[in-house]
């Protein structure tokens, strides 16, 4: 048996046994865990509202379909008090003269809207939606690396065009993501999506991950980022308390708003 874990440390290591054996029951799982086989269930449910698993008559096997990506338009409707606080916090934190990166997600397009007043800013995305936002900015530069428009998320993807940013030394690096784990860090739904975040991490001398409360303990397609790669997240109040102080023991800054 499986000593105690952490709701999310459980269902991170039931998915990776269902992955790696191909099916599991609930019984197992239960004997496995030391948990109540209602608790398992409850475990199945919540990988399967991820489209991680798939359930199945007493028990469940691996999900074989891409998980639907939310559309942007969809997702900033989600959330949108909590976005909007993390969005000015971020934005707090930008300093004129400084060379900063967004990414594409929803709540980094919120500390654009917080970028009005700010001088001197050199802002670097890959989203067509920021890029839109800031259009009527006088303070702000914006570049943009070249790459394959990707309709779900209004925005560039690909590594091949990131050549262009190696001449900037960059402050800031904000990011979203589907999920966070503290075994699978920073994960995203779109393959395409953490293959064009991935160098953009290491080009950040400092990295914020940016995420409300509905992305803890939720893993997508990909990982892009390692928790040791983060020096701050903002979030907010509803995050899951057990996780917060297991991401503060790596060292990683956390702000709630």
């Amino acid at each position: 048996m499986i000593p105690d874990l952490f709701l999310e440390e459980r269902r991170q290591e039931i998915l990776r046994r269902i992955q790696q054996r191909g099916r599991a029951s609930v019984s197992e799982l239960s004997q496995e865990f030391g948990v109540s086989e209602q608790t398992v269930r409850g475990d199945l449910q919540a990988l399967a509202e991820l489209s991680l698993i798939v359930r199945t008559h007493g028990g469940a096997v691996p999900a074989v379909a891409v998980p639907v990506v939310p559309s942007l338009s969809l997702r900033r409707r989600q959330q949108v008090a909590e976005k909007a606080r993390i969005g000015a916090a971020g934005a707090a934190l930008i300093a004129n003269g400084d060379a900063v990166f967004l990414d594409s997600s929803s709540t980094t397009l919120a500390i654009a809207q917080g970028l009005k007043n700010h001088r001197d800013v050199t802002l670097i995305t890959n989203s067509l939606a920021i890029a839109e936002e800031t259009l009527d900015t006088p303070g702000l530069t914006l570049v943009m690396p070249g790459g394959t428009m990707r309709r779900e998320t209004a925005s560039l993807v690909g590594s091949d065009g990131l050549g262009l940013l190696r001449q900037y030394n960059i402050r800031l690096g904000f990011f979203g993501a589907h999920g966070i784990t503290l075994e699978d860090g920073l994960t995203d739904v779109s393959a395409a999506e953490a293959e064009t975040k991935r160098p953009l991490v290491r080009m950040c001398r400092q990295v914020i991950a940016v995420l409300d409360a509905s992305k803890w303990g939720r893993v997508g397609l990909a990982s892009f980022a390692d928790l040791k790669d983060v020096q701050t997240i903002i979030t907010d109040r509803h995050a899951p308390e057990s996780m917060l102080q297991q991401v503060r023991a790596l060292g990683v800054n956390i702000t709630i708003v």
